[in-house]
């Protein structure tokens, strides 16, 4: 049997034994893990395969994200071994995990609709099923989840039909349509609201913060942090460039740019704005991903392969930056950051890995973030010929940066530095299987940044594209040693300066020492004047009446259709 075959086939006979072997449904699932990582690194260093029967076929594009999904399932399961403990659903929550890794393999490997429209149901059904595993607190987040992706799966199909219409054939490629006609216009535009919405692009974007207040965090590094943004941008990229042609400046490529400039700036907005761990990383997931549609929407090789490339980077510092979110949960009990602070000193693990995180997410070299934005920008700028607006593209992808950056000094300050806090006096390090998988995280991103031209480019993105320079002079290696020397000499100062004889006053105001407690900074509450800024306080407030968030704003649109046709029937039903 193929080994694509075995991909899909024995997750879900491990999906099934972790549903009726409860008690050893951590053990099963955590060795089909390590299995389906084996099976994926065999699969990308075994080129091109196929699998007819099931119309699956795998190539290095699709079989090197499978390879960065199997490892983030196994780096998941290692880490709920301690997270979710003995919770009285352990066998649904593994079975779910397993099924979701299977759904995974085949919409990657999919060529065909509707065999790929089959395990993109999967996969949903599997994400829905696993926020529920959160409780009565998670059911309302799930139902939203259903609602949105079901409803933009509907709109996908509809797409599909109207390509069969305009080619007769059902492959997802091999037929390029020139987005030149309003029939050709609108399939386009339904496929990209099912990947728009499994991504978490605006406006289809409201489930994913809905989730991160309920989810298990595990649950929320896999899936929205991981999984569902690799799938999600893969049939971005699908749409783009196997089925519809994308030609910079068109008519295509202005709407993936605009969207995706949209969702960086509004979603790091309101990243700036939380006050929970949790959600701020969540709206960071929404941020990211307009990265990927800016990079993908330039139309050209350099921002499609920054767009990969930013694809792959996201699932892994994203992923750290949630486990780490997790284990701050279970040392005290809150993810409020005003309840925090402190917890540098006494996770040191846990802070290293989310620092790096925080580092690559934001685009500060030498990081994998930074590389993979460069190439964003490139394409923006060499894509400037034939788009006049290239300078707004620019420019939003360039302020979300220094909004992201901002956003998580004001993270790390409230959680890991600054002052302690009641519930953070008795913390401590979290156990090897929770502070692992962070760290090898964290490890790839400084890996995938020093060395980005000799690994992950080399051998993951480039293979896709059958001629690429890349431009600019960006040179990982040398900056990182210029950083090296940079941060030795500081370090060399310090130590001959007389620095650490520094001598500490009570704080007092008008002649009166302050109590300690009176004079703590979280940092919680570092960006919210932001609120107040004249042209934002407005956008913010329509955004508090939820005006933004499609779900509610379709459920008062039905809602109101239903109550005009019962008013309507009232009326005439008593005339016959």
């Amino acid at each position: 049997m193929p080994l694509l075959a075995y991909i899909i086939i024995l997750p879900v006979i491990a999906a099934a034994l972790c549903l009726m072997f409860k008690r050893a449904a951590a053990a099963l699932a955590f060795v089909m893990s390590v299995d389906a990582l084996f099976m994926a690194f065999s699969l990308f260093t075994g080129g091109r395969q196929e699998l007819p029967l099931l119309s699956l076929q795998a190539y290095p594009l699709n079989s090197g994200i499978y390879l960065v999904a199997a490892l983030i399932v196994l780096l998941t399961v290692l880490y709920s071994l301690k997270f979710i403990g003995r919770h009285e659903r352990l066998g649904e929550y593994y079975g779910y995990l397993m099924l979701a890794l299977a759904a995974t393999a085949g919409a990657l490997f999919a060529e065909e609709f509707l065999m790929f429209f089959l395990f993109w149901g999967v996969m949903g059904l599997a994400l829905y099923l696993l926020i529920g595993i959160g409780g009565k607190k998670a059911a309302g987040a799930a139902q939203k989840t259903l609602i949105i992706l079901g409803g933009s799966d509907l709109l996908m199909v509809a797409g599909a039909g109207l390509v069969w219409i305009m080619t007769g054939r059902m492959e997802m490629g091999g037929t390029l349509l020139a987005v030149n006609n309003p029939l050709a216009l609108a399939a386009f535009l339904l496929l990209l609201a099912g990947a728009f919405a499994k991504a978490g692009v605006m406006p289809f974007h409201s489930w994913i913060p809905a989730a991160a207040e309920g989810a298990p965090t595990p649950v929320m590094a896999l899936l929205p942090a991981a999984l569902d943004k690799l799938v999600g941008v893969y049939l971005i990229v699908r749409i783009s460039l196997d089925i519809f042609l994308i030609t910079p400046g068109g008519t295509a490529s202005l709407i993936l740019l605009a969207v995706g400039s949209f969702t960086i700036i509004a979603a790091v907005l309101g990243a700036l704005l939380q006050h929970d761990l949790k959600k701020l990383l969540s709206f960071h997931a929404i941020s990211q991903v307009g990265y990927m549609v800016v990079g993908i929407g330039t139309g050209l090789p350099v921002g499609v392969a920054g767009a990969i490339f930013h694809m792959f980077n996201n699932a892994l510092y994203k992923s750290a930056l949630f486990f780490c979110s997790g284990s701050v949960e279970r040392q005290t009990g809150t993810t409020e950051m005003k309840k925090l602070g402190g917890l540098g000193q006494k996770m040191p693990l846990t802070f290293a890995a989310a620092l790096i995180a925080s580092l690559s997410i934001s685009g500060v070299p030498p990081f994998n973030g930074f590389v993979s934005k460069w190439l964003i920008y490139q394409g923006i700028i060499e894509g400037g010929q034939a788009n006049q607006l290239w300078i707004i593209w620019l420019m939003a992808a360039m302020l979300g940066s220094a909004f992201t950056l901002a956003s998580f000094v004001k993270l790390l300050h409230a959680t890991f530095l600054g002052q302690g806090a009641e519930l953070t006096a008795k913390a401590r390090e979290v156990e090897w299987p929770m502070w692992l998988p962070p760290i090898i995280l964290a490890a790839l991103c400084v890996i995938f940044g020093v060395f980005a031209y000799q690994l992950p480019l080399r051998y993951l993105i480039l293979p896709a594209f059958a001629r690429f320079i890349i431009p600019g002079i960006w040179d990982p290696g040398l900056a990182t040693s210029m950083l090296g020397v940079g941060l030795a000499l500081g370090l060399l100062i310090y130590l001959l300066g007389n620095v650490r004889s520094v001598t500490q006053r009570p704080a007092f105001y008008g002649g009166e020492i302050l109590p300690e407690e009176t004079i703590k900074v979280t940092g919680d509450d570092f960006y919210d004047t932001v609120k107040r800024i004249r042209p934002l306080e407005q956008i913010f407030k329509i955004a508090e009446r939820k005006v933004f968030d499609l779900y509610e704003v379709s459920r008062v649109v039905v809602g109101g259709a239903a109550k005009i046709a019962s008013r309507i029937e009232e009326k005439i039903w008593p005339m016959f």
